[in-house]
């Protein structure tokens, strides 16, 4: 088996890095050494490294195969623009690799299915439907006659149902196993706690895999969660912490998709909806366009984002709450690829959690795993401790740290609130004045002295407790009402609509045993997000030369028709930022600097630096 050694070397020669990243090097071994695996890798992790590697490492051919063929990795990909992307940048690596999918003319597939009868694709991306779809038998055939070392698939927690983004076409892929006898399969994903783990190894028929799981905690990341109150003015604040940087604004429904992207660009701000619902031609136009770098925001659904590796999105906004703490680990991961800081912000209602139900039940899918999931978001977003934390533990990795110092939790940028025991009683007392059969948002009327239509035919404006928080806002008084739902006083009960009943806690806590503290938000700092851990190449030491780096990055983008961040992240250019190359072998020394980037990029770069330098004497 190639060593370690080995290994090491190609990631340097082909991509530039000098050494593996946490468990990238047991899992390459685990391909080499044709083991089963399972491999779960934050995004930005360097997952797609662990298949893309050993493809490139020479390694016995398996039995059968003929001799001094070296073979080819098979790659399954959900989705067309992933394997586009991920083909793309290895093209410009100098890989040979491939993809087979609906986009190709019928020259071009020949043109592909030669280079693997010939030895020459190292890497072929295809998607679960033309492997294991209607028709396909033909296909795997021919597969077999060219001889696939391993199989990679990518996306893998869309084989479980208990995955957040289920594709039944992925639950067929453990026919391969009786298709390609000998051949491992590793299964590789970000976001699959342990449940989706052990589905993915029953339904691929994986023989005892290696299991790996990385940390969740994204160190560079500011995680931040604000209750809704003017939607507009919460994003003009996260906007003004990131002025010209890209970014991604999550909504709930294509309504919401459309008005929002509307305002933005009517506020000056460069942004594009995307959602299913627009013709395919224009989605994909928006897709491209932020990929390009030609447009700074997305406001997406969730259509928008598997497998978008825009290295350099700054933030990443919810405006309105996910269905599970799955899809928001997975949705706000998009933010920081690159390991620099940046900022993902949750706005959010318990009327989100009321639509969601509503949602589900009208789709037959309100199960209990779906209510569960829903109840699990909705802690994490009332909840009044660290964020990350919060997250780690809930994909069950513990945590070994007091404080993160980079989520509002422990930024502190949520206050006591003075005498937090007497608020919440009024707000227990209020509960029992209703008699226990009013949601948050007439009990949060009643209390802040709100005549609604509601109120004044239950005659609750009679109450006692009518107006009893008068001076504090709604969404305080929400907020405070979702605390005491967490910290478990008050109970939110029924479906699709839930009231509020007291809890033994809580009729304790009203009847004077014991105490309490409520929180509220305090403004974040008007300053860029820094995230709590140093980049890879420390703060930005001359933001005028990156700028320059980044102009040069964009104009070779333009004329090989890739995104920028396939030339290089900004992690790249920021290293040469500081570090200044002068000759070629300096610029092998710089982190994601590869040979052929740097025979085919140096150059332009190396002038570019040179440059600038006359420019400062």
């Amino acid at each position: 088996m190639p060593s370690v050694t080995e290994l090491r070397d190609t990631l340097h020669r082909v991509w530039g890095f000098s050494d593996f990243r946490p468990l990238q090097r047991e899992a390459m071994e685990a391909v080499l050494a044709r083991r089963d695996s399972v491999v779960v890798m934050p995004t930005g992790g360097g997952k797609s490294l662990c298949f893309q590697a050993p493809a490139l490492v020479h390694a016995p051919a398996p039995a059968g195969d003929a001799p001094g063929r070296k073979g080819f990795a098979l790659v399954v990909s959900p989705l067309i623009s992933l394997m586009k992307d991920q083909v793309d940048g290895l093209r410009v690596d100098g890989v040979e690799a491939a993809y087979l999918n609906s986009t190709l003319g019928a020259d071009e597939r020949d043109a592909v299915m030669a280079s693997l009868r010939d030895d020459r694709c190292r890497l072929l991306y295809v998607s679960p439907e033309r492997l294991v779809g209607e028709g396909s038998q033909g296909f795997r055939r021919f597969l077999q006659q060219c001889g696939p070392r391993f199989v990679a698939i990518d996306e893998a927690h869309c084989i479980s149902q208990w995955g957040h983004d289920f594709r039944p076409e992925y639950r067929q892929l453990g026919r391969l196993r009786e298709d390609f006898p000998g051949v491992s399969l590793h299964a590789f994903t970000a976001t699959a706690g342990d449940r989706v783990r052990r589905d993915i190894v029953t339904e691929l028929r994986l023989d005892d895999p290696l299991v790996l799981v990385g940390s969740f905690d994204r160190p560079n990341l500011t995680f931040r969660v604000l209750r809704r109150g003017n939607l507009h003015t919460q994003i003009k604040q996260i906007l003004a912490r990131h002025d010209d940087e890209a970014g991604i604004i999550y909504c709930s429904s294509r309504r919401e998709v459309e008005a929002l992207a509307e305002w933005l660009v009517g506020e000056g701000h460069s942004a594009v909806p995307y959602h299913a619902g627009l013709p395919d031609q224009i989605r994909a136009r928006h897709q491209d366009d932020f990929l390009d770098e030609r447009v700074d925001i997305v406001v997406a659904t969730v259509a928008f984002g598997m497998g978008i590796d825009r290295s350099n999105v700054r933030f990443v906004v919810h405006a309105g709450s996910p269905r599970s703490p799955e899809h928001y680990q997975q949705e706000s991961g998009r933010a920081g690829r690159d390991g620099l800081p940046a900022e993902c912000v949750l706005i959010y209602s318990g009327a989100d959690f009321l639509r969601w139900r509503q949602m589900l039940e009208g789709n037959g899918e309100l199960t209990d795993s779906a209510r569960a999931l829903l109840r699990d978001m909705e802690r994490y977003a009332s909840g009044t401790r660290c964020r990350h934390r919060a997250l780690v533990e809930y994909f069950g990795e513990p945590w070994h740290r007091d404080d993160c110092g980079a989520c509002d939790w422990c930024l502190k940028e949520l206050d006591a609130v003075g005498d937090s025991t007497t608020i919440a009683r009024k707000i227990l007392s209020c509960v029992a004045r209703v008699k226990q059969t009013w949601g948050i948002g007439h009990v949060t009327d009643v209390l802040i002295g709100k005549p609604s239509e509601k109120v004044v035919a239950a005659r609750h404006t009679d109450l006692s407790t009518f107006g009893l928080l008068k001076d504090e806002s709604g969404t305080a008084v929400r907020g405070y009402i979702e605390q005491l739902v967490a910290d478990g006083l008050l109970l939110r009960d029924g479906d699709p609509y839930p009231i509020l009943r007291l809890t033994a806690a809580g009729t304790a806590l009203l009847r004077g045993d014991g105490e309490c503290v409520l929180y509220r938000e305090v403004p974040p700092p008007s300053g860029r997000t820094r995230g709590r851990a140093k980049t890879a190449v420390g703060q930005l030491a001359d933001p005028e030369l990156f700028d320059v780096l980044r102009e040069v990055r964009l104009r070779l983008a333009r004329e090989r028709g890739v995104p920028p961040y396939v030339i290089f992240h900004d992690t790249t250019l920021r290293d040469m930022a500081e570090r200044r190359p002068a000759t070629l072998d300096d610029l092998h020394g710089i982190y994601g600097v590869g040979a052929r980037k740097a025979e085919s990029f140096g150059d332009a770069f190396l002038d570019a630096i040179r440059t600038f330098r006359r420019a400062e004497r």
